[in-house]
């Protein structure tokens, strides 16, 4: 999730963790540093855009690694603000802020590898948009309250708000299960297995949901909207580069790909040079995570470093479009 949500989050925590225990600000403030804490590995550079993309959320988002972090940082912080008789308090306060980091990210469709150093495994439920201001609103107002407010009636708040937004959570789930059913009542080819099916939320919502569905030679886009009324879905067909993908499979970052999109992406070449996109994250034909790779015979022969080249979707026509389609109503993007 975006650094806005995971900082509200981590104060939320700290401050019904602390209570009055402790000034609020105090509890606001570091619960907010830790939850922001992980994604600092975002500041690192492999050298390759796409080991940058696999190894974001590695090890600074492993649940051992930050239970393990947890202890040090609250002895530190009991200790500067002379509370050393609150160090459990605070431990419990920053490692609730510092877990709940890469269990909200786990609920992106970007891939967290939650159980480092045990598996590398990319976890993720894919039920949240990276921004969801009905996700993070009701955590902010609580935040803001518990500052603003006298202390018992700003806790309040500050809970309510963390009730409100891990009630948003579980909502995004059961939509996203909705939103499966209604996507495969009118699938695009027969006899589909689930590991052949995603379905994440358009962005900022939970209403209106992406759906794709890949083959071995093609990939189906497809949208839905919980408020659709049980139209059929309208899917658009496109070439996966199943020969690229052949050719170039045992290439290391390709690989790297493969692996973390969960076989969600397809391959390109253009101008003499291999493309790999992961589909997960955009929407046709305008991807977050497009890979430029290369010449094929230097791919082949171990390649260089790869490039990111961002594409960018027009939203003086994809917003109008979303809202619209948010809604229920049948309008084309194109």
């Amino acid at each position: 999730m975006d650094s806005v949500s995971q900082f509200v989050l981590g104060a939320s925590v700290a401050l019904s963790t602390m209570g009055r225990r402790t000034a609020v600000w105090k509890a606001a403030v570091w619960g907010g540093i830790a939850g922001t804490l992980p994604d600092l590995d975002a500041f690192i550079d492999h050298g390759d855009a796409i080991l940058n993309m696999v190894l974001h959320r590695a090890q600074s988002h492993s649940l051992l690694y930050l239970s393990a972090l947890s202890l040090p940082l609250a002895w530190a912080v009991s200790r500067l603000h002379g509370e050393p008789a609150l160090l459990r308090r605070w431990w419990l306060a920053l490692w609730l802020a510092l877990v709940t980091h890469p269990l909200l990210d786990w609920f992106t469709v970007y891939g967290t590898q939650l159980l480092l150093p045990f598996t590398h495994f990319p976890y993720a439920v894919g039920s949240m948009f990276i921004i969801d201001p009905l996700y993070t609103l009701p955590l902010l107002a609580g935040v803001v309250a518990a500052l603003a407010m006298r202390q018992d009636r700003g806790l309040a708040w500050a809970r309510g708000g963390l009730a409100v937004s891990t009630a948003y959570l579980a909502w995004s789930v059961a939509a996203q299960h909705q939103a499966l059913q209604q996507i495969m009542a009118s699938p695009p080819e027969r006899e589909l297995a689930p590991h052949q099916i995603l379905v994440t939320p358009a962005p900022f919502n939970t209403l209106l949901w992406r759906a794709v569905v890949v083959t071995p030679t093609h990939y189906y886009e497809g949208y839905a909207s919980l408020l659709d009324g049980g139209r059929p879905v309208r899917w658009s067909r496109h070439a996966r580069g199943a020969d690229l993908y052949a050719q170039h499979r045992q290439a290391p970052l390709v690989a790297r790909v493969a692996q973390f999109s969960h076989g969600f992406f397809k391959m390109s070449e253009a101008g003499g040079d291999v493309f790999i996109t992961d589909l997960r994250m955009g929407s046709e034909p305008t991807y977050t995570f497009h890979f430029n790779l290369g010449p094929g015979p230097q791919l082949a022969e171990g390649g260089r470093a790869s490039t990111q080249q961002w594409q960018r979707p027009d939203l003086a026509t994809a917003l109008p479009w979303l809202w619209q389609r948010m809604w229920g109503r049948d309008v084309s993007l194109n």
